[in-house]
This record gives C-alpha cells, sequence and structure tokens, in this order.
C-alpha cells in the first residue's frame, strides 16, 4: 500500500464561525486571521494505492462554481485536485474509488464537473465507484435549513444518475469494518448526519483521515467545536471518544483542513488530551 497527499486547493472560512463559542482572543493564537477576520483552510485529500484499486478520499471545492460563491470563500494557493495527482504520478481516470466523508460542498465538489459543452453536470472520475452510506444520502438530498447550502444539487445528483454511486454497508456507528474497501470506518454524527472517517492500516500504524471531527490543530480541546456542527453536545462527545482513543493507541491523524500542519499524534496531559507531534506527510508515507 501507498499513501499520496493530495492538496485540492486551498481557501479561508471565518474564525468565529469555525470555533464556535470560543474566544478570539483564544483560538487566534493557533489560527491567526486576516484583517476580515478569516482563516486559512486547506482541502487536503488522501490517494490510496492498495493493489490494484486507487482510492481517492473527499476531492475538494473542484471547481465548477461561480466567481461569485467562490469569493465568499477567498480562494488562494496555486494547489489543484489535478496537479496533486500528476504530481503523484497518476491521472483522475485511473481512480477505481472516490470515497466521500460527507457530501459539503468543500468535500465532494471536486467529485463533479461541467460537462464538454457546459450544458450541464457529470461526474469527474468517469471509472470510479463513488462511495456514500443511505443514512447520509437521506440526509444530503433532503437538506435541513441549516446545511442546505452545502449540500448542492449540481454535487449530488450526477453521481446517482452515472450509476455511480453505491452505498458503504455495515453497522453505521462508532466504530465499523466495511468489505467494500480495505480500511475501517470511524462514524460521527455531531457535524453532520453518518459523517466517515477512514482508519487506514499502513504498515506499523493507523492513519486516521479526520475530515471535519478534528478541522485543525487548534480544534484539539474537546469544547472547540466548529458553528457549522449540526450537533455541537454529540461532537463534544465524540471527540472526546476519538481523541481518548488517538491518544491511547498513537494514531496519526491526517487533518483535511489544517493549511499548515499535515498529520499529528495526541497525547494524554493534565489539562486534557493535547498536541504531541507534527509530521510532514513524506515522514510518514515513506
Amino acid at each position: 500500500m501507498n499513501l499520496y497527499p493530495i492538496e485540492a486547493g486551498n481557501f479561508k472560512l471565518d474564525g468565529g464561525a469555525m470555533f464556535g463559542v470560543v474566544p478570539k482572543t483564544i483560538w487566534q493564537k493557533t489560527n491567526p486571521a486576516d484583517a476580515n477576520n478569516m482563516i486559512e483552510l486547506a482541502t487536503r485529500c488522501l490517494l490510496i494505492e492498495d493493489s490494484n484499486r486507487l482510492i481517492l478520499i473527499d476531492t475538494g471545492m473542484g471547481n465548477k462554481q461561480s466567481d461569485k460563491f467562490f469569493g465568499y470563500y477567498y480562494l488562494w494557493g496555486d494547489y489543484s485536485l489535478d496537479s496533486s495527482l500528476k504530481k503523484a504520478g497518476f491521472h483522475r481516470d485511473d481512480i477505481t474509488d472516490v470515497f466521500m466523508t460527507h457530501l459539503h460542498f468543500d468535500h465532494c465538489g471536486g467529485s463533479v464537473e461541467w460537462n464538454a459543452d457546459r450544458t450541464g453536470y457529470q461526474v469527474a472520475f468517469k471509472n470510479a465507484k463513488y462511495w456514500t452510506n443511505e443514512n447520509h444520502w437521506k440526509w444530503a438530498i433532503e437538506p435541513n435549513k441549516r446545511e442546505k447550502a452545502s449540500f448542492l444539487k449540481e454535487n449530488l445528483s450526477p453521481m446517482h444518475e452515472s450509476g455511480q454511486l453505491n452505498f458503504i454497508k455495515g453497522k453505521e456507528s462508532n466504530i465499523a469494518s466495511t468489505s467494500e474497501l480495505n480500511f475501517g470506518i470511524f462514524f460521527a454524527d455531531g457535524h453532520t448526519e453518518k459523517q466517515m472517517l477512514p482508519m487506514i492500516k499502513y504498515k506499523d500504524k493507523t492513519v486516521v483521515f479526520m475530515g471535519d471531527l478534528l478541522p485543525t490543530v487548534g480544534h484539539i480541546p474537546v469544547p472547540y467545536v466548529m458553528g457549522y456542527d449540526t450537533r455541537p453536545l454529540l461532537t463534544l462527545s465524540e471527540k472526546e471518544q476519538f481523541l481518548n482513543m488517538a491518544a491511547k493507541e498513537n494514531l496519526y491523524l491526517f487533518l483535511e483542513h489544517d493549511a499548515h500542519n499535515q498529520i499529528i499524534t495526541v497525547k494524554h496531559t493534565d489539562k486534557g488530551v493535547r498536541l504531541n507531534e507534527t509530521y510532514r506527510c513524506e515522514d510518514i508515507f515513506k
């Protein structure tokens, strides 16, 4: 097995929204804001080369939305999904599976693209199976008012219409294994219904793709929960459960949204679970 970080692009979000009830005087120490109160974020995806499978976890925002849409998110940097795949030695047509932690636009927007004459949309990975779970799919296509702006129809309909959409089967609570893909899954419901975090056995390590359960290093303290979470009190208990496990088992946490920290480990301290070590992907994916 080989693992490759796929940088799909950088953006910014309001720091207050990203840290909920935590005061700016505290969160800006780890996530400094610009003059507009925006903090720097990444859409860092993960590519798994496993035998004859090439599995891409999340796909970033994509590039099909309008300039007005992207104007809200202050895109920055030169990363793109295609250039990152090329750097790893692959093309999007090589991808056999696209696994989506959840279907918010910044996690699945790159899964769909304009068609050739820009009259409609098509899947961006024509040879891939697309993976979500049935509970989350229903949650996304019948969105609540709080999340409606994050579940975009143009991101979802082409997956279903193409016939490439598949549902992960099995027990959808806490930690589950999946027969469809060669990794475990930690299910988390606080951010959105049935978010799926892959737990990948890599050599002598377990690498966990953290999605939106732990967006950045600054979010490690348990009460530091995003304002975007639909069930923040549930996130509290899920984070506490997960971080205690991560510290005990020395899990390697792959951060999707932290623009400046790629992989971390955590440890138990007198103040609770805190940062242990930070790593570059090349340090771990040797």
